[in-house]
């Protein structure tokens, strides 16, 4: 795969910081960005700043605004956010190279999670997920960063892993690609309650509560659908799920703590460049846990929040008063 350049599709915060990754196996990294501006900042010698700032980006990535500069690619890392998935792969050359799916959530309307729409769209191409706790800046800045890396063969997995691996960036292999993007999509959920309670200054031993609880409802939902235990409780689980719920890094989380300070979701998606997916995704993951027979009543309590149906205290009031009961 060297003499090829590997492709990177978005060029958000987290697709410039695979980029950066790529860039230290790879002479050639091409990033694709759905903006002029940020296009002409990279191959300017002016980083991304308007998803990456302060970070420089070694000279082997190379930003296009051009789908087709893709076809040869050795691999194809899918960064765009799980909403636009289905229309970036509509546009995505014909390639036979593994895609490597890095995107998080599951897709409104058809309850399909990210894999699930790939394998619709492409079925012919290899396919893989990256997941687990990553945020873009550590990762670009090569602090120690673990992953899971999810495909059904391990010959594959062994390939991706070997493709993407560095010193600092360490994958280890699953087979459970629902598993993986189980945790993935629900975290994003979770985190937006656990920034509510951080933002209503509910203390530390409610966020405690809120994560351990929602990790049990991650599992539920996890095991109604086909994940293993073991990866539910691994990197792409709750290792996601710790560092979403713990740092206001995570968009997600600084999301749920304006909605715990009284702030209207509409007032506060609006001031975003960034996308908080869990935003997107709550209401779906609602719906498929309904149709399931899956009970989530924190992810119901973050819908409620997010579509302004209930105040703050309100929904803290409904969890309260669930009924006591044993944990499990």
């Amino acid at each position: 795969m060297s003499g090829q350049p590997i492709g990177v599709i978005g060029a958000g915060a987290w697709g410039t910081a695979l980029a950066c990754v790529m860039a230290q196996n790879h002479d050639r990294v091409l990033l694709w960005a759905i903006e002029p501006e940020v296009v002409a900042a990279i191959n300017g010698g002016q980083g991304n700043p308007l998803y990456l700032p302060n970070i420089p980006l070694p000279s082997q990535i190379q930003a296009t605004g051009d789908m087709t500069d893709m076809a040869d690619c050795s691999a194809l890392l899918l960064v765009t956010p799980a909403q636009h998935l289905r229309a970036t792969l509509e546009r995505l050359p014909d390639i036979n190279a593994p895609l490597l799916l890095c995107s998080k959530g599951i897709e409104a309307g058809t309850q399909l999670l990210v894999s699930e729409v790939v394998a619709q769209q492409r079925p012919d191409n290899p396919l893989a997920v990256l997941s687990g706790p990553t945020f873009a800046h550590e990762v670009a800045a090569g602090k120690p960063t673990a992953i899971t890396l999810a495909c059904e063969s391990q010959p594959l997995g062994a390939q991706l892993m070997r493709l993407v691996a560095t010193p600092a960036f360490r994958p280890y292999w699953s087979d459970d690609v629902v598993g993986a993007e189980i945790g993935g999509a629900v975290k994003n959920v979770l985190a937006i309650g656990c920034g509510v309670v951080d933002g209503a200054g509910l203390g530390l031993n409610a966020r405690a509560a809120l994560i351990a609880r929602g990790f049990a409802e991650m599992q539920r939902y996890g095991l109604a659908r086909g994940a293993r235990a073991d990866t539910l409780g691994g990197l792409s689980g709750l290792g996601d799920l710790v560092l979403t719920c713990s740092s206001e890094n995570s968009r997600n989380f600084s999301l749920g703590r304006g909605l715990g300070q009284g702030k209207p979701a509409a007032e506060l998606m609006a001031d975003r460049r960034t996308v908080a997916e869990g935003a997107f995704t709550a209401p779906v993951l609602h719906q498929s846990a309904q149709a399931l027979g899956v009970e989530m009543p924190i992810v119901e309590a973050v819908c409620a929040l997010l579509d302004g149906g209930a105040s703050v205290n309100e929904v803290i009031g409904t969890l309260l008063a669930r009924p006591l009961k044993a944990e499990r």
